[in-house]
């Protein structure tokens, strides 16, 4: 969802998104009936322990850029819109669903008057504007501020051509908005549930000022919960959301707190969980395989493709050569990493847009099915390619390092395509430098790497959500891929074929083909993750697309 230039989502209308936990009968979904206590009431003391596997980088709406933040962000403000436990915007911070133009330009928004800061003032309109005036302005270095380029002027305001005030969003009173949009956006709806849509206090911000949402308390909320004993951003191990008072809806909010503890170690959280000291927890490798048959065992299958970048930043990169970036992709094997290494559900990509997300406007075909499946091992190819890149660059042996996260998971995984690099490439020497999460993505921003896994979750169901992260001058290209066809079917289908989903479809189609042929960046695996549940927590919501998870439904039921 982040595209620097350009963001429209087209007019594809349906979308096939695998919702949630599969694999066995203990498997839990929002909605679903073993989901529910045999009353389907709340029971027993209602405290959720949950560890995770990464510090939050930032509790900051225009900040944040990851999963654990999103999932945080989403407990303890809302939006206009929330999605439901079916993956739908519904009004939320509105009173109502947007009254929308003929053009499909002009949104009206009426807004819930119920709403308040857990300082017990009111949500008006004039948060949703300085929210997103202060995302979109460029002295903020929002990376989710491409986002706005859907709002009238974001880009140009983005590019330092206009002020901020000439965004698209404006106050028509106390409780209405008026959001007019740059061009026809059909998912407008589920950006009005996004994070970095979400209404901000121009007065707590500006009381905090550079240490705004620092700590749990230099800040105020308008979500089902509030964040409590968070004491800083990429450090703090354990954090809390704790019912909010004087959330609107909070009559439905069962939980009194989640209770947040990080836990890098996949042994340790199931230890922990088997003690019955937390209540979910996430596994990987050999554990997720050991408890596949526990009925507490569930798997969600996300909108999500982990894959290596290559600094291709300066002119003398060795990864600008296609043979070699070719030579790497093919020695590594997926099933093996995916089966034997991961083992929590995740599945050999297709490409870079992952399966089960999008689907043809004119027959419904799987779009990474007809971008077609350009991912293999063939160790032989690999080796012909490495032959080819090495007289192309004049070198006979290379050394390259993969920088990665330091989770269980994250660990294997690096250690895999270190073997399976060295083994297959002659002269290849490979180093590993897993490190935290929050460091892993500071230098992955600043191009402090070599090769870096990263990942993409989807913020909204398209294939433009994965591959408009790769236009030349993205952001979140951080190792610089750069292809001109590639930037203009992506143009294509953000301007001229906007308006014509079979078109814009084919522009995505061709792009994804473009990128993958390149092997611009190298797809390691369709994520999913598998997760301890205790079987007395119910209705936790999964979202695969967007901030994974809700817990406004969710209760205890002992």
């Amino acid at each position: 969802m982040k595209l620097k230039k350009s963001f429209t989502f087209g007019f594809i209308t349906l979308f096939s998104l695998t919702l949630a936990a599969c694999g066995n009968s203990g498997s839990k979904t929002a909605d679903s009936d073993s989901a529910k206590g045999s009353d389907g009431k709340p029971s027993g003391e209602q405290i959720f322990r949950v560890n995770e596997q990464q510090e939050m980088p930032s509790a900051d709406p225009s900040l944040a850029t990851d999963e654990v933040s999103f999932t945080a962000l989403n407990n303890v403000y809302e939006g206009i819109y929330r999605l439901d436990n079916k993956n739908k915007p519904q009004p939320a911070g509105a009173a109502e669903k947007a009254e929308m133009s003929e053009d499909g330009l002009v949104y009206k928004i009426k807004l819930n008057e119920d709403a308040k800061w857990t300082d017990g003032k009111p949500v008006k309109a004039e948060d949703y504007v300085y929210g997103w005036q202060r995302t979109v302005d460029p002295a903020t270095a929002s990376e989710y501020a491409s986002l706005y380029s859907a709002i009238k002027n974001g880009q140009a305001i983005m590019d330092g051509k206009k002020d901020k005030s000439e965004l698209g969003i404006k106050a028509v009173g106390d409780y209405e908005l008026e959001v007019t949009l740059e061009q026809v956006t059909p998912y407008m709806d589920y950006l009005f549930a996004f994070p970095s849509f979400f209404p901000q206090r121009k007065d707590i911000v500006e009381k905090y000022g550079d240490k705004f949402a620092a700590n749990s308390d230099n800040a105020v909320y308008n979500g089902p919960f509030t964040l409590a004993n968070f004491d800083g951003p990429g450090t703090d191990t354990e954090w809390s959301f704790k019912k909010n008072k004087e959330y609107w809806d909070n009559k439905t909010v069962k939980l009194d707190e989640v209770k947040v503890s990080v836990v890098k170690e996949a042994p340790t959280s199931l230890n922990l969980f088997q003690d019955k000291q937390v209540d979910e927890v996430v596994l990987s490798g050999e554990l997720a395989q050991q408890m596949a048959n526990d009925p507490e065992f569930v798997i969600e299958k996300e909108a999500s493709t982990q894959y290596i970048e290559l600094n291709q930043r300066e002119g003398n990169s060795p990864f600008k050569n296609e043979n070699l970036r070719k030579a790497i992709s093919y020695s590594i094997d997926r099933k093996s990493l995916v089966d034997s290494i991961l083992g929590d559900g995740s599945v050999e990509p297709k490409g870079l847009v992952p399966s089960d997300m999008a689907t043809s406007p004119k027959d419904d075909k799987d779009f990474a099915n007809e971008a077609g499946n350009a991912i293999a091992h063939d160790e032989k190819k690999a080796k012909e390619y490495w032959e080819k890149a090495k007289k192309e660059l004049g070198i006979t042996k290379l050394n390259m390092d993969i920088l990665s996260s330091d989770t269980d998971s994250s660990k294997k995984t690096v250690e895999y395509l270190q073997g399976a690099i060295q083994d297959t490439l002659d002269g290849v020497k490979v180093t590993v430098s897993p490190v935290p999460f929050a460091v892993r993505l500071d230098r992955s921003n600043k191009g402090d790497f070599t090769t870096v896994i990263g990942g993409w979750g989807a913020d909204y169901a398209d294939p433009s959500s994965f591959l408009n992260l790769f236009e030349t001058g993205n952001a979140y290209n951080r190792g610089h891929y750069s292809n001109p066809e590639y930037d203009k079917k992506l143009k294509d289908a953000a301007t001229t074929n906007a308006n014509n989903p079979e078109k814009r479809w084919d522009d995505m189609v061709d792009a994804e083909k473009i990128i993958m042929d390149d092997m611009g960046v190298i797809p390691l695996f369709q994520r999913a993750q598998a997760r301890m549940r205790s079987e007395k927590v119910k209705d936790v919501v999964f979202h695969p697309a967007g901030p994974k998870y809700d817990y406004k439904w969710a209760y205890i039921s002992e």
